[in-house]
């Protein structure tokens, strides 16, 4: 079995992004070189300066930046992509051409400059409804949107170009939760703490789809895990990443009682339950991660809840919780001309 891989430089594609925010900081910490590729369209003063740190403004559908990107780089991390169901049927096409058709250059462009370790972020999302009690990475792929769609349609065209010197590892994360330099609010834990923090009332569509979810420093350890382990160990795998499946409603409650805990001064947190037309509902294992590398969370839905009322204590994080920064759809609808179809 080959050891270490020893990668000394990266490419990460969306590293501005939500968990891009938390990892890449980490990554510096464990010694990288780092490499961003991002649009930035949530700001850029997200990742501080760093020696080891090179940021670059751009398209990820522009090949010839891609390659000079690429250059150099013997890992790639990508996250990088149109995230969640309703950012994507905002521009189906714009989607589509980012999460889908500027997949194969990617991995193809990163072979040729001698990319060795591929890690995508796809999604748990992708096993769409399912009644089964835990979903195994082997359970059939019935996307039911075409943002999960085209993510699991990504997964073949990377496996099927593994060789021995070219290793693509795929994760499937839960919904992730928790404080982030650039703060997603449109995220299930995340936006119910959100209004019971600024509001003192929580609303429930529906509550009882079901939802896996993955603290966002468990979920960095996830990377970096597959970012450090012998090619033997992740060639061609294909990880389910979560913690806690709980429903919706049981969500609700414990945001409730974690905020009146961390901030009785805010009175008593209401919370109301509404209709959905939202089915999606699926109930993952993550026991593969744990037997085959031995990954076990160590953060729970709860201290992503206290991490945020924390972040709203200190001012991290703004009142105004409808600032188009915090959420995806908004901010892309903001800035639309920097979504622009990109040069070949």
């Amino acid at each position: 079995m080959a050891e270490d891989p020893g990668l000394r430089q990266l490419l990460v594609t969306g590293g501005a992004g939500y968990v891009g925010a938390v990892l890449v900081p980490r990554l510096l910490e464990r010694g990288y070189r780092v490499r961003v590729l991002d649009l930035y369209l949530y700001g850029k003063d997200v990742l501080a300066e760093h020696p080891r740190l090179e940021q670059r403004r751009g398209d990820l559908r522009d090949q010839r930046l891609l390659r000079e990107a690429l250059r150099g780089c013997d890992g790639v991390v990508h996250l990088a992509c149109v995230s969640n169901d309703a950012s994507f049927a905002l521009n189906p096409a714009l989607g589509r051409s980012i999460n889908y058709e500027a997949f194969t250059p990617l991995v193809d462009l990163s072979r040729e400059a001698g990319v060795r370790r591929f890690v995508y972020a796809s999604t748990s999302s992708v096993y769409g409804l399912s009644e089964a009690r835990d979903i195994t990475e082997d359970h059939p792929l019935v996307p039911i949107t075409d943002y999960n769609r085209y993510k699991g349609l990504c997964e073949p065209i990377l496996l099927e170009r593994s060789t021995a010197g070219f290793v693509p590892v795929i994760v499937r994360p839960a919904t992730v939760c928790g404080w982030s330099p650039r703060q997603r609010l449109d995220l299930t834990v995340n936006i119910l703490t959100a209004h019971a923090v600024t509001r003192g009332r929580i609303t429930v569509f529906g509550g009882e789809q079901m939802r896996p979810n993955i603290h966002i420093q468990d979920m960095v350890e996830v990377y970096l895990l597959l970012l450090g382990l012998p090619d033997g160990r992740v060639a061609g795998r294909v990880y389910n990443a979560g913690y806690e499946n709980a429903t919706v409603a049981s969500i609700a409650e414990r945001v409730r009682r974690v905020v009146r805990e961390e901030a009785p001064d805010l009175g008593e947190v209401e919370m109301v339950r509404t209709p959905s037309d939202d089915v999606r509902s699926y109930h993952i294992s993550s026991e593969r991660i744990r037997r085959e590398l031995g990954f076990a969370p160590r953060h729970t839905l709860e201290d992503a809840v206290r991490d945020l009322v924390a972040a709203f204590r200190d001012g991290r994080l703004s009142k105004d919780i409808d600032d188009p920064r915090y959420h995806n759809v908004r901010c892309m609808k903001a800035r639309e001309e920097d979504l622009a179809e990109a040069p070949p």
